[in-house]
């Protein structure tokens, strides 16, 4: 800006000496007229300037601003710094909205803005697809002609927004959504939805695993303390045999008990994400092993068989874990079955993958009750699986220890006629004879 004044004062000092030099020459006359002629030229140098910063300030395009001469180039080098300063901002601005809205686009809730009047004025993808919106379409539009429970509607005008609103989606059946507003601004709020149908069910899971164990529970310690009371009481006038039937019984609750809590800890295990040790498992004796601990559930009472491979091989994984759970397939077709029954297990490699089957004559299952069977507690005949010393967590062990294997399980039955339990192995578990 010294420069600019600078310059200025520097032509007037010019006209000045110009005026002086006619006084002093006699010849005032053309001196003014040269004082005139540099004014005017000065007046038309201004005008083109000025004429060509207008045309900058009008035009639409980010052209760059025009060089100037003179005091001009002093002013138009200054503005070009603001602009191009400007314009690095606006760029600053943009990038950071952007970024902004790609983030809103990546969150997993979804995120709405309404006016003071309840207007929508932005939303991201995940608030529409949960509620129903069009990003587009629907803004300035009333959240509540969009958005019609009436829940959601008392919730939003209550103006107390200490608590979340759980309510079903408006647009999905079966969803449940969590609503919470957030004021701010001048009478903005903030509205905040979040997806939380699994949460839902893990919570009912929760609730009716510990309703299940408590009940599982109920049953031999209600039976254990009466019949210790019993003998606490009548000790000395029972017989030495009703005595001993009585320690009998209670010794069987306390085994189902047992039971009970050693499979409630191998699930426990099991669901946890502490890795276990793998190690190639020699499939024969470990079939073997099965074979043993079935024949000795069975004592006696059906015709349990073992049908392998020349060359079993081996399986890559957690020996204790596999034992488990290719023990349970073939327990539970013990429990299941009647006396004088069969029960199959049979090992073989087919196509590189490694197959357990578990097969019997049993009392079978029906078709709806197949998709259930793997869940913690489900039983088809709860007062046959508990005279039978099934726990309700069998097959709940299996499902995890599979998974940890990366194996599936297909289940084939028709009630009357038996059942077939195939696990499958991927090849990469497989491995040759140790």
């Amino acid at each position: 800006m010294r420069e600019f004044w600078f310059r200025a004062a520097l032509r007037v000092a010019l006209i000045l000496v110009c005026v002086l030099i006619g006084l002093a020459a006699d010849a005032l006359a053309p001196a003014l007229a040269l004082a005139c002629a540099l004014l005017l030229a000065g007046s038309l140098r201004d005008q083109y300037e000025i004429g060509r910063f207008d045309r900058w300030l009008n035009s639409t395009s980010d052209a760059e601003l025009p060089d100037g001469a003179g005091q001009w180039e002093f002013l138009f080098a200054k503005l070009a710094r603001r602009e191009r300063n400007a314009r690095q901002q606006r760029e600053d601005l943009r990038s950071r909205l952007e970024r902004m809205r790609e983030a809103s686009r990546a969150m997993p809730d979804g995120t709405l803005i309404m006016s003071r009047d309840e207007l929508i004025e932005w939303l991201n993808p995940m608030a529409e697809e949960h509620l129903g919106l069009d990003g587009r379409r629907d803004i300035a539009m009333p959240i509540l002609n969009l958005v019609r429970q009436p829940e959601f509607a008392e919730y939003l005008q209550s103006g107390d927004y200490g608590e979340p609103l759980s309510m079903p989606s408006p647009r999905q059946p079966g969803r449940t959504l969590q609503l919470r507003v957030v004021a701010f601004g001048d009478d903005q709020k903030l509205l905040l939805t979040r997806d939380i149908t699994q949460l839902e069910k893990l919570e009912t899971m929760r609730r009716d695993f510990v309703a299940n164990v408590s009940h599982e529970m109920k049953t031999p310690l209600t039976v254990i303390h009466g019949f210790l009371e019993t003998l606490e009481d009548a000790l000395p006038e029972l017989p030495q045999e009703q005595a001993l039937s009585f320690i009998r019984m209670a010794q069987q609750q306390s085994v189902r008990l047992q039971r009970l809590v050693d499979d409630l800890l191998t699930l426990s295990a099991l669901e946890t994400d502490t890795p276990t040790p793998e190690e190639p498992v020699d499939m024969r004796n470990l079939l073997d092993i099965v074979l043993v601990e079935t024949r000795a559930l069975s004592s006696g009472r059906h015709t349990v068989t073992l049908d392998v491979d020349a060359a079993p091989g081996a399986l890559l994984g957690c020996a204790r874990d596999l034992r488990s759970a290719l023990g349970n397939l073939a327990s539970n077709a013990v429990r299941y079955t009647p006396d004088g029954g069969s029960v199959k297990l049979a090992w073989r490699v087919v196509d590189g993958c490694g197959e357990y089957s578990v097969t019997d004559n049993g009392i079978g299952i029906d078709a709806q009750h197949i998709p259930r069977l793997t869940e913690r507690f489900y039983r088809v005949n709860r007062g046959r699986s508990r005279e039978t010393g099934g726990t309700g967590l069998g097959l709940a062990i299996v499902k995890h220890v599979l998974e940890r294997h990366q194996a599936t399980l297909q289940i084939d039955s028709q009630p009357g006629q038996g059942s077939r339990f195939t696990v499958r192995f991927p090849a990469r578990r497989t491995l040759p004879a140790l």
